[in-house]
């Protein structure tokens, strides 16, 4: 499999001031570099080190903060090059203990259909919609078939921000089936919340309204970040998505979406999710059969 023969390069550290230390695991996304920095991540958590105030992972690196008159930078730093030498390429032993979650989308909606055609001047193609655009650079014979490649595999959520709560989703698929799509060549001022999004090589849902540059491909019915933490899935958090979550995005119709939107509104809508553990060096091997099991958890 492709992402097999992905070598990671030695990471690189830096200091930012006294209370940052960042570790960049490869400069390129790729399924290898995010796994190696959640089990590096994860032994950090599970070690309980004195003076560690937050470890934040991201697509191929990650940043820990620390109060330095408790632990000094240096020695984190050692601490940080002890843990990626231990975990060598991927232990083969690592597991993710994580979720799986149905996130229905309803693509060519007709709320972010009349948002890019606003912004027709800021795309590389003013002459198609942005659905229309990626299948052909993807090289799909249509837009329905792009459609079926996203919804045929999961995404994992390889970290949160941008804005709070926004997921950045990497499809978990070898790297020679990767969606890619470039960004607006300028920033849309407006897009719509819960618009369903891809840039690169990911895709997100928008957890609020605001400017953006990803292509706009749907919109989701239920929220990713709730401020007000009205809905039951934000009870403990104000956003629902975590890094590790694994998605699969679900196309649905305007009934169903209409029907779930009401659901939102009542404060009665659940995601429907499902505890799962998978080893990153299994789905390394073979990406479709664990796909195939995760998928299967949720029926």
């Amino acid at each position: 499999m492709a992402e097999t023969s992905v070598q990671l390069p030695p990471a690189r550290y830096e200091y930012g001031g006294d209370e940052f230390v960042f570790v960049e695991l490869d400069q390129r996304m790729s399924m290898q570099a995010n796994f190696k920095a959640m089990a590096i991540t994860s032994a950090l958590r599970s070690e309980e080190l004195d003076g560690i105030v937050d470890i934040c992972p991201s697509n191929a690196s990650y940043m820990v903060r620390l109060d330095p008159d408790r632990l000094h930078p240096v020695e984190l730093a050692d601490e940080l090059r002890r843990l990626e030498h231990s975990a060598g390429e991927l232990p083969a032993d690592f597991t993710v203990r994580t979720r799986i979650v149905d996130v229905p989308v309803l693509f060519d909606d007709p709320w972010t259909r009349e948002t890019l055609l606003r912004f027709r001047d800021n795309h590389q193609d003013p002459s198609v919609t942005d659905l229309e655009y990626a299948a052909r650079i993807n090289g799909f014979s249509d837009v329905g078939s792009l459609i079926e490649a996203i919804t045929g595999a999961p995404f994992i959520v390889t970290m949160l921000g941008f804005v709070p709560g926004l997921p950045f989703c990497y499809q978990m698929v070898p790297r020679e089936r990767q969606i890619e799509v470039p960004k607006y060549v300028r920033p849309r001022t407006d897009t719509p919340e819960r618009a369903f999004g891809y840039g690169g090589a990911f895709a997100v849902v928008y957890p609020v309204r605001g400017a953006g540059g990803y292509q706009l491909f749907g919109i989701a019915p239920a929220p990713v970040f709730d401020l007000s933490q009205r809905l039951p899935d934000f009870a403990e958090h104000i956003a629902f998505p975590k890094p590790s979550d694994v998605l699969r995005y679900r196309a649905i119709d305007r009934a169903e979406y209409d029907r779930l939107r009401g659901e939102v509104e009542a404060g009665t809508f659940r995601y429907r999710s499902r505890p799962v553990e998978f080893r990153p060096a299994e789905f390394l091997a073979d990406p479709d059969a664990v796909n195939r099991r995760l998928l299967e958890v949720l029926g």
